[in-house]
């Protein structure tokens, strides 16, 4: 019988992983427990091959470095691409050459050298007041910096990854000038100083504090499923920014195999596995997100939303804005009063 070990919390950071030849998958993950442990069983169940998972909430690229080559560790599951781009620029993972991956992933979806892989994916969307703001009244994140709006928008703070990677974008599609200018006036839309989560945000739709907020599409989702949350999130209305146009930004969750990998053979089995069609109804539907798979449908409350046109900018791109996009929310002093 097959059995997914789990080092979890602080044991994650001390204890070893076992078995780190035997040709199990040895895996290092931030994504939480309920969301993958579905996955291996099923994955298990087919291949027959154990999974030991170490999961952690911070520290496993320090880990990977400080472990080096004798690292156990085969593959790194993580959310949002600017961690998965740290992991290639310390030179912790390595290429991956499979057809199954590259028929599966699309290739904005996916490194160009194979060292990172999407996963799942969510969008980064506008939420409104069903109360105060027409439908329709906001389109696109351009309308954000939209005099209109001042005093009216409430977002968490703009270094948080999933923020950065939509300012990345914009700079992307409209330069650092441009963008630079609307962070400016997204900054003087506030209705407050930027705090706490997304679903912060909706809850402070929901308190009258704003009427428009910023957030990913899962936390939504979360919180449609949460009775004691469902009523908070009844409140708002789902935006899908620039659907009309070049589409709506989306961030990722994905995998990664790193350097060491003593299992390499085993761990392109998972990494496969977890980009089929079986695997990837699994994964998106844990946690209300959108499949990496062109070729699985969205189900469940996610399919309730209706069809997505996502931007079609590769995440690399966006990576490589990170820098620039940093730079800029310091330069307007976004998170200050």
């Amino acid at each position: 019988m097959t059995v997914t070990r789990t080092l979890v919390a602080a044991a994650a950071m001390t204890l070893p992983l076992a078995a780190s030849a035997s040709g199990d998958v040895n895996i290092y993950s931030y994504r939480q427990a309920y969301l993958i442990e579905p996955l291996l069983k099923a994955f298990e169940k087919e291949t027959g091959i154990d999974t030991n998972v170490v999961f952690a909430k911070k520290g496993l690229a320090e880990r990977l470095e400080r472990e080096g080559r004798n690292s156990p560790a085969d593959v790194v599951m993580t959310v949002d691409i600017s961690r998965l781009n740290e992991l290639v620029e310390r030179d912790l993972v390595q290429g991956v050459d499979s057809p199954v991956l590259e028929q599966n992933i699309p290739e904005n979806l996916r490194n160009p050298d194979g060292k990172w892989f999407a996963l799942t994916t969510r969008a980064r969307l506008i939420f409104t007041s069903k109360d105060r703001v027409k439908e329709g009244e906001i389109t696109t994140y351009e309308q954000l910096a939209d005099d209109k709006w001042e005093g009216r928008i409430c977002t968490r703070s703009g270094k948080h990854p999933y923020n950065i990677a939509l300012f990345s974008s914009m700079i992307a599609h409209h330069g650092e000038e441009w963008t630079e200018q609307w962070l400016q006036d997204l900054k003087d839309n506030l209705a407050r100083k930027p705090q706490g989560g997304d679903r912060d945000q909706i809850k402070a739709i929901a308190e009258g504090v704003c009427d428009v907020s910023i957030g990913n599409s899962y936390y939504y989702g979360n919180m449609l499923q949460d009775k004691n949350q469902r009523p908070i999130a009844e409140k708002v209305r789902l935006v899908f920014p620039n659907a009309d146009g070049r589409g709506t930004h989306i961030n990722i969750s994905g995998i990664a195999m790193t350097k060491s990998a003593p299992n390499r053979e085993n761990a392109v089995k998972l990494m496969e596995f977890l980009s089929s069609p079986e695997a990837q109804r699994i994964y998106a539907e844990a946690n209300t997100e959108y499949p990496a798979n062109p070729a699985v449908k969205p189900s469940g409350l996610v399919a309730e939303w209706g069809d997505i046109h996502p931007d079609s900018l590769p995440l690399q791109t966006i990576a490589e804005n990170r820098e620039k996009a940093v730079k800029l929310v310091d330069r307007v002093d976004y998170d200050g009063e």
